[in-house]
C-alpha cells in the first residue's frame, strides 16, 4: 500500500528523521536527538510538529448551519464568537465517540480539525447529517504546522506579526507572502503554542523560517509523551465508538446550556450517564518506582480482581517518572486509590492520580 507523504517529507528526510506509518502517512517518529530531548526542547524552548496528516474541514453556510451543527455537537455554537475555538466530539446515537475535534467559528462557516485516521469517515458522517445545503472543503492543498513551547509566541510573531494578540483557543486569518494563512492559538502538548494552516506550496519555506528563529523539528514520539503528561486523550487509545465523553471524563467539553435542551446526537445516553453515573471512568495513573505500564496492561484491585486496563503509558520526562491513563471501575477512581498493574507476569503498585500530570497556564481570554 502506498503511504501518503506530507509536504514536509523532504525536510524531515534532510533532518534525518526516523519514519513510521501513521494513519496511512509516512510520519517522523523522532530525529537525531531522540524523543526525550525533543520533549524537553518543546517544554523549554519551541518545537515544530508536522500535523498535516490531520483533516482540515471547512464548511460554509448561513445561520441555519449553526442550528444544524448544534443537532450534531454538544456545543452552544450560537454564543461562540467568530474566530473562537471549542473542543468537542462527533458521537453516535449511544454517545460513542467517532472522533474528538476542534471546531472554530469563521465569518462564513466553520473549520473543523479532524484526526488523521478518522477524517474521511468524519467527513462522510457530517455531510450525511447536514445534507447538501452547505459547501464542504476537506482540504488536501493545505498543510498544518504546529509550533509549541514557551518561545513559540515570539518566534511566530516575528514571522507573522499580531499573532501574539490571540488568546488560547482563538484564531484568525493572517497575511504571509501575499497568501492567507489561518492561525489558532492551540495545541496538543500542554504548552502555549499555535497551529498554522498554510498552502502546501509554502509549507517547507514557512517551517524553515520557524527553524531559522530557533524552533526545532519534533516527531510523533515526543508529541505522544507531551500530550500524555498534559492528560490529553488520543483517539484510538482513550477514545473510540464504545466509549462516551462521560466515561472519558470529558463532561467539561459539553456546553452547560446544551445539557438543558438535550437535542444533540447521543444526548439521551449523556443525560442517563450524568444522572446515574458510569461503570468505568478514564483516570490518571502513576506507577510506583520506575516501571512503565504500556497500553493493554491489566489493572487489579487488592483482591486480585481485574478492574480496568491501561490505554496509554510512558515515561514522562518533565515529571521524571512513569505515567499512564486508563479506564477503571468507577468505585476505584478516587485520587490516591491504590491499584496494581500486571507487567510481565508480576503485580506492581500504582496510584490513581489527578490529571494533568504536568500543567502550565495558557493565555486566557474571553470565550
Amino acid at each position: 500500500m502506498t503511504k501518503n507523504k506530507t509536504s514536509l517529507f523532504n525536510l524531515h528526510q534532510t533532518n534525518k528523521a526516523k519514519f513510521v506509518e501513521f494513519a496511512g502517512y509516512e510520519m517522523p517518529i523522532q530525529y537525531e536527538k531522540g524523543i526525550v530531548e525533543e520533549h524537553k526542547i518543546t517544554r523549554s524552548a519551541a518545537g515544530i510538529f508536522d500535523v498535516s496528516h490531520m483533516g482540515q474541514l471547512f464548511i460554509y453556510g448561513d445561520n441555519k448551519l449553526t442550528e444544524d451543527l448544534e443537532k450534531i455537537f454538544p456545543l452552544n455554537l450560537k454564543k461562540l464568537k467568530v474566530f473562537k475555538s471549542k473542543y468537542s466530539f462527533l458521537m453516535n446515537d449511544q454517545a460513542g465517540i467517532h472522533d474528538d475535534l476542534i471546531i472554530t467559528k469563521l465569518e462564513d462557516g466553520y473549520l473543523m480539525i479532524l484526526n488523521a485516521a478518522c477524517k474521511d469517515n468524519d467527513f462522510k458522517i457530517i455531510k450525511e447529517l447536514l445534507g447538501e445545503n452547505y459547501k464542504y472543503e476537506l482540504k488536501d492543498d493545505r498543510s498544518l504546522i504546529a509550533i509549541q513551547g514557551p518561545n513559540a509566541v515570539q518566534i511566530l510573531n516575528d514571522i507573522t506579526p499580531e499573532v501574539n494578540k490571540l488568546n488560547f483557543m482563538s484564531g484568525g486569518w493572517f497575511n504571509y507572502l501575499e497568501n492567507k494563512i489561518f492561525v489558532t492559538r492551540s495545541g496538543y502538548t500542554g504548552e502555549d503554542g499555535f497551529e498554522i494552516s498554510v498552502p502546501n506550496s509554502l509549507a517547507e519555506e514557512f517551517t524553515k523560517k520557524l527553524m531559522g528563529k530557533g524552533a526545532e523539528l519534533i516527531g510523533l514520539g515526543a508529541r505522544d509523551t507531551l500530550r500524555l503528561e498534559a492528560g490529553l486523550c488520543l483517539y484510538g487509545h482513550e477514545l473510540n465508538t464504545n466509549l462516551t465523553p462521560i466515561e472519558a471524563n470529558l463532561n467539561w467539553a459539553i456546553s452547560k446550556s446544551r445539557l438543558d435542551d438535550m437535542n444533540f446526537i447521543g444526548s439521551v445516553m449523556i443525560k442517563e450517564q450524568l444522572s446515574q453515573g458510569t461503570k468505568q471512568l478514564r483516570v490518571g495513573i502513576q506507577p510506583e518506582g520506575r516501571i512503565i505500564a504500556r497500553e493493554k496492561t491489566k489493572i487489579f484491585n487488592d483482591k486480585n480482581q481485574i478492574i480496568g486496563e491501561i490505554t496509554s503509558g510512558t515515561f514522562g520526562p518533565s515529571v521524571n517518572g512513569p505515567i499512564a491513563m486508563g479506564y477503571i471501575d468507577s468505585e476505584y477512581s478516587n485520587k490516591n486509590s491504590k491499584i496494581f498493574l500486571e507487567i510481565r507476569g508480576k503485580k506492581h503498585s500504582a496510584n490513581i492520580s489527578g490529571l494533568p500530570f504536568y500543567k502550565k497556564s495558557y493565555v486566557k481570554g474571553a470565550v
